[in-house]
């Protein structure tokens, strides 16, 4: 176990981020699926932006790789825009 109190403070600030982290992803992860099953070309239009704008903030903030990020950007425009 941690002596120092910075230590412990540490501990406690990554336990807090760790969580935080996680819940940002699954609900990234959550939104691109949706967008994925979406058959609806105007809805999935509408979803697009948002998606993207999320999927921008996590690689932003380094909880997924940019490439990752560009990628996922990319396979979703190409979705939407073969959609009928």
């Amino acid at each position: 176990m941690a002596n120092h109190k910075s230590a412990l403070k540490r501990i406690r600030q990554s336990e807090v981020r760790r969580i935080r982290n996680k819940y940002y992803y699954k609900s990234a992860r959550s939104a691109v699926k949706v967008l994925r099953n979406e058959e609806d070309k105007t809805a999935a239009s509408e979803q697009l932006p948002k998606v993207i704008a999320l999927l921008g903030k996590l690689a932003k903030k380094n909880i997924i790789h940019k490439n990752k990020a560009a990628n996922l950007t990319s396979k979703l425009t190409k979705h939407v825009n073969g959609l009928a």
